[in-house]
């Protein structure tokens, strides 16, 4: 089953499965922002049905983009109560901005989503501007974690939903332009953290 096909069967109940259980979450995110400017533009990466549009702090240029019309379709919904969103249907995969564009970008239950989460990943540095910002909150395995019941789950729910198998730091060694300035777990197991990144500019020493 595509990832379209399965979230547009999920669009009617999506809210109420995730809404709850990952706004303290993505809240910790979002005040991460630090009252940004308004010159600022903001790309929601899998904006889902819009959960975070309510939680934007005013003054910057958001942009959402997501696959899934029906998804798409809810977070218009959300978005006419604020009209401080820019959404766009597409795959974060292969994003339709240009290089260097964006100050922050957001990544919220997104990367353990995606069919390929390293390249969705590539994606958001592409189009994130030299010193910008990287905020990812998603569940994650640490390295060398067993975690045998997740790994066997992921056989099933990555069909469907989620993965629950990504491994974050395996990913973060493939975009050494990313520097990390937070991990944090969330929730009493730490499965779900909240990373923030920055990107390195050119001028900066990597090792």
């Amino acid at each position: 089953m595509s990832l379209r096909t399965s979230y547009t069967l999920l669009a009617p109940v999506y809210d109420a499965i995730v809404a709850s259980a990952t706004r303290p979450f993505r809240k910790i995110s979002l005040a991460a922002l630090s009252s940004p400017a308004t010159s600022h533009k903001i790309l929601l990466a899998g904006v889902g049905s819009g959960l975070d549009l309510p939680e934007l702090p005013a003054g910057p240029s958001y942009y959402g983009i997501d696959i899934t019309p029906a998804m798409l379709r809810r977070a218009q919904k959300c978005n006419q109560d604020y009209q401080n969103t820019v959404l766009h249907c597409g795959n974060v995969h292969c994003l339709p901005y240009r290089d260097n564009s964006f100050d922050t970008v957001l990544m919220h239950l997104i990367l353990a989503v995606v069919p390929d989460p390293q390249q969705a990943l590539h994606e958001a540095v592409r189009v994130l501007k030299p010193g910008g910002h990287l905020h990812i909150v998603d569940k994650f395995l640490r390295p060398g974690q067993r975690a045998i019941v997740r790994r066997l789950l992921n056989t099933i729910i990555r069909h469907i939903a989620t993965r629950t198998d990504v491994v974050f730091e395996a990913l973060h060694r493939n975009e050494p332009i990313l520097k990390l300035l937070h991990d944090q777990p969330l929730e009493p197991t730490g499965w779900f953290r909240f990373i923030r990144l920055q990107k390195l500019t050119s001028s900066t020493n990597f090792m």
